[in-house]
């Protein structure tokens, strides 16, 4: 597009057809708000009824209206919409638009006709009920004019450009309130006929694309004589490529995305910059920004809605660096025009990419020592005014004319940042440089900027999740990049210190909190389907409330016998006892979901790691627990045994299975090992890991103070369990010899646990019950104890644990 207006030159491209990113958007919207409709429809139904019941109260608004056909309402509706939106599209030529705005309309009525045969024939007679309309009979489920209208405004939209597209949904929308009013048409068929013609309309205008109605040519000039600048010529720039329609980015404004850029020259003969940023595309930047506020935790981050705010914004930050003294585009003015938003700079300076990324050898122009201390300044300087960059990649190394540092691509950045911000910013800076130059050049140029503390505060920063995608994309960057940089800045701490560093929670999507999340929906599941509430009420109801309140507390004070066990082990300056038995009860709350003695196991080496405990030395110390419990397990029942001549389960231990067990391990592991590769893994990984891992369990259960003072919490807490039994058996009555009722919940309990259930669910009330009915116990009461028990140690205590895990999460000890 070339022309003279008034003696002014332009020369620009005609607007292209975008599509939105926006649209997708909005599609995905539409079709979960299909599903969401029927969802209502068939499960929500008493919902539905009564809000349906509430409009239809307002009939007596709308009482004159029923002597008219509805047919001929909704038809007089769809004849004004429709001649109204295609002269207007008409009058601006777009022929392509009203093809294809009609196409959408007769898609709109096949699609929703399709949809209500399928529902018919297939779907659940709920859900034809909650659908079902007084003009359903004869014709079909869902009243197609709502679709076809839908699909059709869709497709000649966005509503924003047309003012008879939006009063044309303002006119269907007044029409489905008055047939459901006048109980014409079902709430939830007007919803989903809705939901169905939007997600048709969505789908052709994203094929077809939508008019791109921004700021081009002759609205560009007019925009600028807004700012003082009156044009003289304007040239629009293309790629290195020759492509003028390519929107790549540039560092001559800055690196916006999806940016238009000009060259102008007022009257004076003086010469500008402009950026042209229009709406249609600064939606995916929106979105982007929207997608890094839900990503990351514990840092700001800044969300420009409309394309006025993300330039003003810009303008602002470059305005900053200006202030700050440090070179960088020099913004002369913002303007306004359709939807588009400008950004015009000063020419000077002129900024050219750093050659070192495109593989230049030349010392002078790559990134040597001096030039990466440069850089690291520039942002230091920026940094210390509150300024902050936020994606520092690549594109973003920069030099001036005279080969002087500069960080460009401000964008996204802002002021008045935190210092959690400006960790961030450093550490994207020093990945950078980790990927190009390695990490030692790396930290050596930022210890001559930086001082060691400030650099030792960066590694819980040292994550991926604030790493750019560009910089992990570099040919030379690895998964060690990283692992390099964070034990590079390690080594400038004291030992002491090392050891200690707090981790930053920075992704709110870490494997944390997927498990986390995971355990919930699991724990949710087995209290729903495990959990028989009648049987628990019977046998609550029949029950001594005070010996079942202290059947409640022995499985509480389990927490404490369990956790002195475990602390005895930590190191006193990290033993704290607190946080210690916060650990063991969140323990009940992650063993609804894994099997008996994998959680507590779990949360333990979860803790251990969190204080600052090696893989193997943590290992080590949950090994020791876990195998304190064993043997006192063991003796426990032996003993007992011994001393009550108890030998009632004796021929409970399946022998027979037991051996077929060992010798299927034995035959598996010997085939694994008769493998040439299984043995060099063998050899090489697991046997160091394995012989370290032994030699600290061998220290920790030769310390005789550990283990004696372990040995009694593990006895303590074994004894809780048994007493917790024996007084779920005394809320009923039924009383027996402690060491006795202990000795046969031990062997039971332990039976039931090598199950591979949840919590061991069902096996251990099934042993609970079998054992105790075997030893004389009436089945009733043997039943209610059992159930007594697990809803005092088992069921109550998940609650609790949850609140403990919810606790340990705020303090970053799990």
């Amino acid at each position: 597009m070339a022309g003279a207006d008034d003696s002014v030159m332009i020369s620009d491209t005609p607007p292209r057809r975008v599509r939105d990113f926006g649209d997708l958007v909005r599609l995905a919207g539409s079709v979960l708000a299909s599903v969401a409709v029927m969802l209502i429809a068939v499960f929500l139904r008493g919902l539905a009824s009564g809000v349906e019941r509430d409009v239809h109260s307002a009939s007596a608004w709308v009482s004159w209206l029923g002597d008219l056909p509805t047919l001929m309402i909704s038809q007089l509706a769809t004849f004004l919409v429709v001649f109204s939106v295609l002269i207007q599209i008409a009058m601006a030529r777009e022929w392509r638009q009203a093809v294809s705005s009609m196409v959408a309309l007769v898609a709109g009525y096949a699609v929703v006709g399709l949809a209500s045969r399928v529902i018919v024939a297939i779907g659940p007679q709920s859900l034809v009920n909650g659908l079902w309309s007084v003009t359903s009979d004869g014709g079909f489920l869902l009243p197609d004019v709502y679709a076809g209208m839908a699909a059709f405004l869709t497709a000649a939209g966005p509503h924003r450009l047309r003012s008879t597209v939006r009063w044309g949904w303002n006119i269907i929308c007044g029409v489905a309130v008055v047939l459901v009013v006048m109980s014409t048409n079902s709430l939830s068929g007007v919803l989903l006929s809705f939901a169905i013609g939007r997600t048709a309309g969505l789908c052709i205008r994203l094929a077809v694309g939508t008019q791109n109605k921004g700021a081009w040519g002759s609205a560009i000039v007019e925009a600028l004589a807004s700012v003082g600048i009156h044009v003289r010529t304007l040239a629009r720039r293309g790629d290195e490529s020759g492509d003028p329609n390519a929107l790549a980015t540039s560092l001559a404004d800055d690196l916006v995305e999806s940016s238009r850029i000009y060259d102008v020259r007022d009257e004076s003969g003086k010469n500008y910059m402009v950026s042209v940023l229009d709406a249609q595309a600064h939606t995916s930047g929106y979105l982007a920004q929207t997608w890094q506020w839900i990503k990351l935790a514990a840092v700001s981050v800044r969300s420009d809605r409309t394309v006025r705010e993300a330039v003003q914004h810009h303008q602002a930050m470059l305005l900053a660096l200006d202030r700050i003294g440090l070179p960088a585009m020099r913004p002369y003015a913002v303007a306004e025009q359709a939807e588009s938003a400008m950004l015009v700079l000063e020419v000077s300076p002129t900024l050219k990419p750093l050659n070192a990324l495109t593989g230049a050898s030349d010392k002078s122009n790559g990134l040597d020592d001096a030039l990466m201390e440069g850089y690291l300044r520039y942002l230091d300087a920026a940094n210390r005014r509150g300024v902050t960059h936020r994606n520092i990649t690549p594109a973003c190394l920069a030099l001036t004319g005279e080969g002087e540092p500069v960080i460009a691509g401000w964008q996204t950045g802002d002021s008045a940042s935190t210092p959690a911000n400006v960790s961030i910013d450093r550490v994207q800076a020093l990945a950078l440089f980790a990927a190009l130059a390695g990490a030692d050049r790396t930290i050596a140029a930022a210890r001559r900027v930086w001082d060691d503390g400030a650099l030792v505060d960066l590694v819980p920063f040292v994550q991926p999740v604030a790493v750019p995608r560009a910089t992990r994309s570099l040919p030379d960057w690895s998964k060690r990049t990283l692992d390099d940089l964070r034990d590079g800045l390690r080594t400038l701490a004291p030992e002491d210190v090392a050891d200690s560093l707090p981790q930053v929670t920075l992704s709110r999507f870490s494997i944390k909190s997927v498990i986390a999340t995971a355990l919930l929906v699991v724990a949710l599941m087995v209290i729903v389907t495990q959990l028989n509430m009648e049987q628990v009420i019977q046998a609550v109801r029949g029950a001594n409330l005070w010996m079942a309140a202290l059947s409640f507390a022995f499985g509480c004070f389990t927490w404490v016998a369990s956790g002195v066990t475990l602390g005895v082990f930590i190191e006193r300056e990290r033993r704290d006892p607190v946080g210690i038995f916060m650990s063991q009860a969140a323990s009940s709350f992650v063993s609804v979901s894994m099997p008996a003695g994998m959680g507590p196991a779990f949360v333990n080496l979860q803790y251990l790691r969190r204080l600052g405990y090696k893989g193997p030395l943590a290992t080590a110390i949950m090994t020791a627990v876990a195998a304190l419990q064993v043997i006192v397990t063991f003796l426990l029942i032996v003993g007992i045994a011994l001393f009550t001549g108890r030998s009632t389960f004796s021929g409970m231990v399946p022998t027979n299975t037991l051996v077929i067990v060992i010798a299927a391990v034995t035959i598996a592991l010997g085939c694994a090992m008769a493998i040439p590769q299984v043995r060099r893994l063998v050899r090489d990984r697991l046997v160091p890991l394995a012989a370290a891992y032994a030699r600290q369990l061998l220290d920790l259960l030769t310390r005789p103070k550990q283990l004696v003072v372990g040995l009694i919490a593990s006895t303590v807490q074994c004894m809780c369990f048994g007493l917790a039994f024996w007084a779920a058996l005394m809320a009923f009555g039924w009383e027996s010899n402690v060491f006795e009722t202990c000795f046969v919940f031990l062997l039971a309990n332990t039976l039931g646990s090598a199950v591979p259930t949840p919590g061991g669910l069902g096996a251990v009330e099934a042993a609970l019950m079998a054992g105790f009915a075997a030893t004389g116990v009436p089945s009733a009461v043997a039943l209610s104890a059992t159930l007594v028990y697990r809803l005092a140690t088992y069921w109550l205590r998940i609650p609790l644990g949850a609140l403990a895990m919810q606790w340990l999460s705020k303090r970053n000890l799990v």
